[in-house]
């Protein structure tokens, strides 16, 4: 392995990052919602599930998942029925102010590892990364350090997003359009949710 395999596994990584979908769209309400630091659990229980994705993908679990489709389609139904259930909760509570208890950090934590466990996809995507950039004959030191630096790239640019949404002026305007935010956050939590559900 080269450093420009890892270059090229960066960039990728980071436009993957970069793309609107259900994790980002989560923990910008969280972030808004709870704050700082539970943003920051937040994206780092996101962050956490991207790398095991990725680690899943080195140790073959696509190939599994391919053997054994139904264990994809039990996985894939989980983390659909999952979005669609957030979904429902934020359009629920849209009106709703916000609740004084703190939301836990281990907690945040745990819904960030969910909402990325919520697409078995990912593994397969890091499964096809994988195998066009990097060489077939990587060992277990190599695969180690390529899943070490996504873990690192997902923290840094997923804490990064926090603080800028966490600023006083983001989180005022949060509190101040709070129903229109959640029930288009929820719209689209629950779209994402039944296109995983209905997908093939």
């Amino acid at each position: 392995m080269e450093l420009a395999h890892i270059i090229a596994f960066n960039a990728t990584l980071l436009a993957a990052i970069a793309s609107p979908g259900p994790a980002m769209l989560y923990f910008i309400r969280t972030t808004l919602a709870s704050g700082r630091a539970i943003g920051l659990y937040t994206v780092w229980g996101l962050g956490t599930m991207a790398a095991t994705w990725t680690a899943l993908a080195f140790m073959g679990l696509d190939v599994v998942f391919a053997l054994f489709p139904w264990a994809f389609v039990v996985l894939k139904t989980v983390g659909a029925l999952y979005l669609i259930w957030i979904a429902f909760q934020t359009w629920k509570h849209a009106k709703s102010p916000l609740g004084e208890a703190p939301t836990p950090p281990a907690r945040a934590f745990l819904g960030g590892m969910l909402v990325n466990m919520s697409n078995p996809k990912s593994v397969l995507f890091s499964a096809a990364v994988i195998m066009v950039i990097f060489p077939q004959s990587m060992g277990f030191a190599d695969k180690a350090l390529v899943v070490a630096n996504h873990l690192l790239i997902e923290f840094i640019v997923g804490s990064a997003l926090v603080l800028a949404f966490s600023t006083k002026h983001v989180s005022a305007g949060y509190l101040r359009a709070k129903p229109i935010f959640d029930r288009i956050a929820a719209s689209v939590l629950g779209l994402l949710g039944l296109r995983l559900l209905l997908s093939r």
